[in-house]
């Protein structure tokens, strides 16, 4: 005979001697029930937004709602500062654009490693420009730009009363007609617009090419050299400024030699300590929070110059302080925000590159990993000996130990045509993800000091 305790899915036959554990579980269950029912099919354990779409408070958050919605403005690593308030540091640099451009009438190249701030440089430079009533054209390259499409566009920002050859009466500048109501049906040549520009009076113009590497035509970058050099010659009233070209720079200067003398080049360097400090400062203000003198000098020390990682981890830091029930971020707190960035960091590189990383920190080779990751990110991303020598303070001999340690471990790659030896890592964001990994383990045994929460 079949055992009353044989399991069937269909059918559980319980025996008589479990009813009393039957009762108890039972007992336990019907209120949990009861619990779920009363709740109903809202979800509302689950996370919601605080804010709606049209950025106002839900009325869902906590009692630093409206403290986390300053913060999400204060600190955005993800969006080029546009807001003035927000801009920290950078007034030589901007300063030197400026005369470059209004004194010497120069066209502007600005390269430098990603995140270094040339977006947020060419935004606060367009709000100069336009209070000084140039009429600014603000485009961000594509992979696929080309000349025709983008300087028509530009031609169609530029209205027709600036012409010399229509008076601001004429019929058609007073239907707002701009200069690409000119242009030829045929495809735009630099020439073409070279000498409709030479044309303009009462204004000067600005053409802003950002992201000027990714634009991968080759022709395209010819003309962009060729219309440099028509504007110059014709004493054109427009002038171009391009951001991020970083290594193109000289190949842009190769198709014509002489427009060298035309280009002021400029290299975004990272920033002091005093200007991350002032990012920190910018954000307190704006955003009602403090942060403690430690938590600021941890946050210096992880940037590295970089206001990308800067404006990183203070909203990752500011966000844990607020969790904790404070307006005061502490040291703990931005050791919190590094393990969040080297989280977001880690997607974007391959899972053997970071497992060699972390094998190597266990295996003690971190001091190497430190002083070679500091001295690539400080020379954005192409570094030699002397590079971690002078980026650390330590021998030339240490500093070609360094090398040698992750050149043997495939963590480096020679950078060819250089006539002395340089390096990169395999992987762009190594260097990156190495200092996060570096600071996480120092940085957490730093925090672990206790530290007296005010603020709150």
């Amino acid at each position: 005979m079949e055992s009353e305790l044989a399991w069937n899915p269909f059918k559980r036959k319980t025996p008589a001697k479990s009813a009393r554990a039957e009762a108890a579980q039972t007992a336990v269950v019907k209120p949990l029930i009861r619990e779920a029912h009363r709740r109903g099919p809202e979800p509302g354990g689950l996370p919601r937004f605080n804010t709606t779409a049209s950025d106002q408070m839900s009325g869902r958050g906590d009692r630093f709602s409206a403290v986390r919605a300053k913060l999400r403005h204060a600190f955005t690593p993800s969006q080029p500062v546009a807001d003035r308030r927000l801009f920290a540091g950078r007034d030589d640099v901007l300063k030197t654009i400026i005369r470059s451009i209004e004194d010497q009438r120069l066209h502007v190249v600005l390269y430098g490693e990603r995140g270094i701030g040339k977006t947020s440089l060419m935004h606060v430079l367009t709000q100069a420009a336009t209070e000084a009533r140039y009429i600014v054209v603000y485009t961000s390259c594509g992979a696929n730009s080309n000349f025709d499409e983008t300087f028509r566009a530009a031609a169609a920002e530029i209205p027709l009363l600036f012409h010399s050859g229509f008076s601001p009466t004429t019929a058609e500048a007073e239907k707002g007609s701009s200069l690409a109501d000119l242009l030829p049906n045929e495809p735009l040549t630099p020439r073409k617009f070279g000498d409709l520009c030479a044309r303009l009076t009462g204004t000067r113009v600005l053409i802003i090419l950002d992201e000027f590497d990714r634009a991968e035509s080759a022709s395209f970058r010819r003309d962009i050299a060729e219309v440099i050099k028509n504007l110059s010659d014709r004493l054109g009233r427009v002038q171009l400024v391009l951001a991020g070209v970083a290594a193109d720079l000289t190949e842009l200067v190769e198709h014509i030699p002489s427009i060298r003398r035309n280009i002021f080049a400029l290299r975004v360097p990272k920033m002091t300590e005093a200007e991350v400090l002032q990012i920190v400062a910018n954000g307190e203000r704006e955003a009602d929070l403090k942060f403690d003198t430690q938590a600021s000098a941890f946050v210096v020390e992880v940037a590295r110059g970089s206001p990308y990682i800067a404006n990183l981890i203070c909203h990752h830091a500011g966000h844990a302080a607020l969790d904790a029930g404070r307006s005061t971020v502490l040291p703990s707190d931005v050791a919190s925000a590094v393990d969040r960035t080297i989280l977001e960091f880690q997607g974007r590189i391959a899972s053997p590159a970071q497992a060699h990383v972390r094998r190597l920190f266990e295996q003690g080779r971190q001091d190497a990993l430190a002083m070679t990751s500091r001295a690539a990110l400080a020379a954005d991303g192409v570094f030699d000996a002397s590079d971690i020598e002078t980026t650390n303070h330590i021998s030339a001999r240490k500093a070609q130990d360094a090398i040698e340690v992750l050149a043997n471990e495939r963590l480096l790659k020679s950078m060819p045509g250089e006539s002395e030896p340089r390096y990169a890592f395999v992987e762009e964001g190594l260097p990156t993800l190495i200092w996060m990994i570096w600071a996480q383990r120092n940085l957490n045994r730093e925090a672990a000091v206790p530290r007296a929460a005010t603020g709150s």
